[in-house]
């Protein structure tokens, strides 16, 4: 039976490690790695800079309303921000931190906010669910348009040419990975028309000028900075390193950790079930091997982590109904598994730039999703007249095209147990919950053990 003590030794050690370095380096070269607890183990950022450095404009005020990048991008939350953090920063200064700035922050830009009370509902997708109010508007010669807005804010700002969209901020680690920046993909570059390769840099560079200038209501940084930024973003690699119940998760075989992670090879269309492998090789839907080496385990939680993994890669799913998908195939029903869509090897994102609607921006939404609190746009396709229902365009605010009204990216895999809640906005709460909405949107009829199994494999990426 596996023993719980030699993980608490590993976590008391982390925290005093963390403690101790902090002292020893006034603050400015963080641990490499840096350590943090979370609600099932410790995560873990390795950075191939040599260390998380707190003198990088990331960490500066570039703006005029107080955020910096680590506002809403934090080491502990997987480098993004959780309703907890939110709710910690409004408790220790009654809502007057810089993330609570109405041009985003709010539900609504002209909301109330000179009371407590007043900044607690004003801000409650952010405190609830960590969301950011972005507007975008409706291109020009886009062949849809915004016929009908339920909004539950009735906020003047939102309109049916520039709609509000509540998000969930990404986390800027394991960059390395990504085939589109944004969950519209809105910040990507693409060298050619193939679409075969993005270029990184020049597109976190987009991103960091948007946010700064957005977010942080500044101008644009300077070119050094921006260059600083995106080194120091582009170097973090993030993930589960402890498991409470599985221990290290490098032990006995295991590959787990960010160490491992940052050595991972990829390339856009690495592993692509659509696109292909520009390499000639094709498709293989085992994407994560993280814990073959656990299948015999003498812990039978770590035996829960590897079935979860198998699962994972092989387990059948009837795919319906997924635009971008289905109609780009041409086949109403295509038989796939998790690794369809999340291919990358041992990062678990889409390797191709191919935004999808799943259903997690449909109204009404699956049982499984929370929702509340979003907006409902009627949307209608110009010429065919077809209308549909959702909380969130998408990529069609990009493109201009009705077929990609709800699609948006799929996020990285990696650092899951510490930045709940899931999905773009914030709708599944826990990882049991993604579960429960694959498993009733695909008619999966998957068993309480299975289920328990992939959370088991999933809260240790």
């Amino acid at each position: 039976m596996f023993s719980m003590r030699p993980v608490l030794t590993a976590v008391l050690s982390a925290a005093f490690v963390l403690l101790a370095s902090l002292a020893l380096f006034g603050g400015k070269l963080l641990p490499n790695p840096l350590k943090s607890i979370d609600a099932t183990g410790v995560l873990s950022t390795y950075s191939t800079n040599g260390g998380v450095d707190t003198t990088n404009p990331f960490f500066q005020n570039l703006g005029t309303n107080g955020r910096t990048c680590n506002s809403c991008h934090i080491s502990r939350s997987a480098w993004t921000i959780t309703p907890a953090d939110v709710q910690a920063k409004f408790a220790a200064n009654a809502g007057s931190d810089p993330i609570f700035r109405t041009n985003d922050g709010s539900n609504c830009p002209s909301a109330d906010v000179s009371t407590v009370s007043a900044r607690r509902a004003a801000y409650s997708q952010l405190l609830s669910k960590a969301l950011i109010r972005i507007s975008l508007a409706v291109p020009p010669g886009a062949d849809f348009q915004i016929i009908g807005i339920q909004d539950p804010y009735n906020c003047r700002e939102t309109t049916a040419s520039a709609p509000a969209l509540y998000r969930r901020p990404l986390p800027a680690a394991n960059l390395k990975f990504l085939s589109t920046v944004m969950w519209d993909g809105r910040e990507t570059v693409f060298p050619d028309a193939t679409k075969k390769s993005i270029d990184l840099v020049q597109s976190l560079t987009n991103q960091a000028t948007d946010a700064t200038t957005g977010h942080a209501q500044g101008v644009a940084p300077t070119a050094q900075q921006l260059s600083e930024i995106v080194s120091f973003e582009t170097g973090l690699f993030t993930a589960q390193a402890n498991d409470n119940k599985a221990g290290v998760l490098t032990a006995s075989g295991a590959t787990g950790g960010p160490m491992n992670l940052s050595n991972q090879n990829f390339f856009v269309g690495i592993n692509d079930s659509l696109a292909g492998d520009p390499s000639g090789n094709t498709f293989n839907p085992e994407v994560f091997t993280l814990y073959n080496a656990w299948a015999n385990s003498g812990s039978q939680y770590r035996q829960s982590v590897s079935r979860g993994e198998e699962l994972f890669n092989t387990f059948p799913i009837p795919i319906t109904g997924v635009s971008g998908l289905n109609d780009a195939l041409g086949e109403q029903v295509i038989m796939g598994a998790c690794t369809t869509c999340h291919d990358t090897p041992n990062a678990g994102n889409h390797s191709f730039s191919v935004p999808l609607a799943i259903g997690t921006t449909a109204h009404p939404a699956e049982p499984a999703l929370d929702v509340a609190g979003l907006p409902v746009y009627t949307v209608q396709c110009i010429g065919t007249g077809r209308t549909v229902q959702v909380t969130d365009l998408g990529r069609a605010l990009i493109s201009g095209n009705c077929a990609d009204v709800g699609k948006v990216k799929g996020p990285l895999l990696r650092g899951l147990a510490a930045r709940a809640p899931y999905f773009h906005n914030g709708s599944a709460a826990t990882l049991g919950n993604v579960i429960d909405f694959y498993d009733q949107r695909f008619n999966l009829s998957l068993t309480e053990q299975q289920k328990a199994d992939l959370v088991a494999f999933l809260q240790t990426l």
